[in-house]
């Protein structure tokens, strides 16, 4: 099945999406479904490649890319993106609303619909899957296609999808995945993975009952990666998944290796010729390019640090514009080309932990990452696409005045009067912040909460309970602080996914790069 599909990329960024038409709903069943001609893996393909060969029909230019960019900012909503550009505009000095990220000086812009084919909201792993290999599918599963079921191995072998990467690959170009997560988490696995369940990433994860010889986890994947050369550069975190359990981690000596089938894969990496392994900073820094043809990087045992807390890391740890450049670096010596797939990964998990703090400055961070591969690029030959897989809850509400802080309190209007620099209030008087979630840990009946800043993801579990007195008072409360969890309306523990379309940005051979 796999030989037989081409890939179009186009087709990956929502132009496979079409809508389904419903039958009447009763006030508590969900309405049936009528999906067209079944939504077969074929059909969301031909259907996407379809609405692709036609837009190429129109286009002006026959030119083709040689080689392809993709970044990803996991969770990175429309909210987040305009939230993001103000809070950096600010940070410069400035008031904000006029500033632009470097993605948003791209020429080409479009809507991607998100809904898998059997989630209204998204998760990483399906969305990642179709945008890899246009063929919509279910949540929870890497590679393979709708028919696969999630936690069921042997469903997803015959059904494998074919990845950008992959077919970049096997047509003797360079590859690479950077992120900052665990480089065996859902987006990057799904350039390289197949497998029926996401938390899949190391033999230990797999249930007993689906082992077996042809149920390979996903960091093995990545190193036994069989096309071309094998991917040339993989960086991010995720250390311990490639080690055996009786390896200890070089930076955090209690940590064992989470292997129990006793493979060193870090040692199997470095066996190829010309390749390197750094787990630091100052390792990576002081990879040279042009000896070097197979980089992986590990620089956490789980996901990297958010970009606010790098530089308490005692072993130095990169950035995503440093892992970015260092991939480029190496990818671009291939005279076929290159795929590289960058992902701002902890984007989405502030966002989980209610902290729109560090979810904004990872998008900047991010952004920075897109400027640094469009320095070292050239949009004659090179097609840079900045997208996400998903949106969140993040609201932007409230009537603040020009300038003012997007993590503040909102001080303006509650309506559409003229602004004072006043604190605007609630229909009870009580002020409120610009930002806030419809759901998540920032709920105001919530106990046992973290003072420590929301560091990892998923959220520690929190006791909740009704709010007796309302919203909270936040007249004294510094909502601008690193570590505070925006308000949320529905109380959860970690706060979810939402449905809405995602932005697409594009910058190729237009003759237009960003000012």
């Amino acid at each position: 099945m796999r030989t037989r599909k081409i890939f179009l990329l186009a087709t990956a960024l929502g132009a496979a999406s079409i809508a389904c038409a419903a039958g009447k709903p009763s006030p508590i069943d969900v309405p049936a479904i009528h999906h067209p001609d079944q939504e077969t893996p074929d059909w969301w393909f031909r259907a996407g490649a379809a609405a692709a060969n036609q837009n190429m029909a129109s286009a002006t230019r026959k030119s083709r890319a040689k080689n392809v960019i993709v970044f990803l900012g996991d969770g990175m909503s429309i909210t987040t993106i305009t939230a993001a550009r103000i809070y950096d505009g600010q940070q410069k000095g400035g008031s904000g609303e006029e500033n632009r990220l470097s993605f948003e000086y791209f020429p080409a812009t479009a809507l991607s619909r998100t809904y898998e084919t059997d989630f209204q909201t998204a998760d990483s792993a399906g969305t990642m899957t179709a945008i890899m290999s246009g063929v919509k599918t279910r949540a929870g599963v890497i590679g393979v296609d709708q028919v696969a079921e999630r936690g069921d191995c042997a469903s997803g072998r015959g059904n494998e999808t074919v990845s950008a990467l992959e077919l970049a690959a096997v047509a003797g170009q360079a590859t690479g995945v950077v992120t900052t997560t665990r480089i065996t988490h859902a987006t990057p696995a799904a350039t390289y993975g197949h497998i029926a369940d996401r938390d899949w990433e190391t033999d230990m994860e797999i249930p007993e009952k689906q082992r077996g010889p042809d149920c390979v986890d996903l960091a093995r994947q990545l190193v036994e990666f069989p096309f071309g050369r094998g991917i040339d550069v993989a960086l991010g975190g995720g250390r311990t998944e490639f080690m055996p359990a009786d390896q200890r981690d070089p930076e955090y000596p209690g940590l064992p290796g989470k292997r129990l089938d006793g493979r060193d894969l870090i040692a199997a990496w470095s066996r190829r010729g010309g390749a390197a392994y750094v787990w630091n900073e100052t390792q990576l820094k002081a990879i040279d390019p042009a000896r070097t043809t197979h980089l992986l990087g590990l620089f956490e045992p789980e996901h990297m640090k958010y970009e606010t807390e790098r530089a308490k890391d005692p072993a130095g740890e990169p950035s995503l514009s440093e892992m970015t450049r260092t991939a480029l670096a190496i990818l671009r010596k291939n005279p076929k080309g290159f795929f590289l797939m960058v992902e701002g990964g902890r984007i989405d998990h502030g966002h989980h932990a209610g902290n729109a703090y560090r979810a904004l400055t990872e998008t900047i961070e991010f952004a920075h990452a897109v400027q640094a591969a469009v320095d070292m690029t050239s949009a004659a030959d090179t097609l840079i696409l900045v997208t996400a897989d998903h949106s969140h809850t993040l609201t932007f509400a409230g009537y603040p005045a020009r300038g003012n802080p997007i993590l503040g309190k909102v001080r303006g209007s509650s309506g559409e009067g003229a602004p004072s620099g006043k604190l605007a209030g609630d229909a009870t008087g009580r002020p409120y912040a610009t930002l806030s979630y419809a759901n998540g840990p920032g709920y105001a009946g919530a106990s046992d909460r973290q003072p420590e800043g929301p560091k990892h993801y998923p959220h520690k579990p929190t006791a909740y309970s009704p709010a007796k007195d309302g919203r909270p008072a936040l007249a004294d409360v510094d909502t601008e602080a690193p570590d505070y969890e925006q308000e949320s309306t529905m109380p959860l523990s970690s706060e979810t996914h939402s449905g809405e379309d995602v932005a697409v940005c594009a910058l190729s051979l237009v003759g237009e790069g960003i000012r």
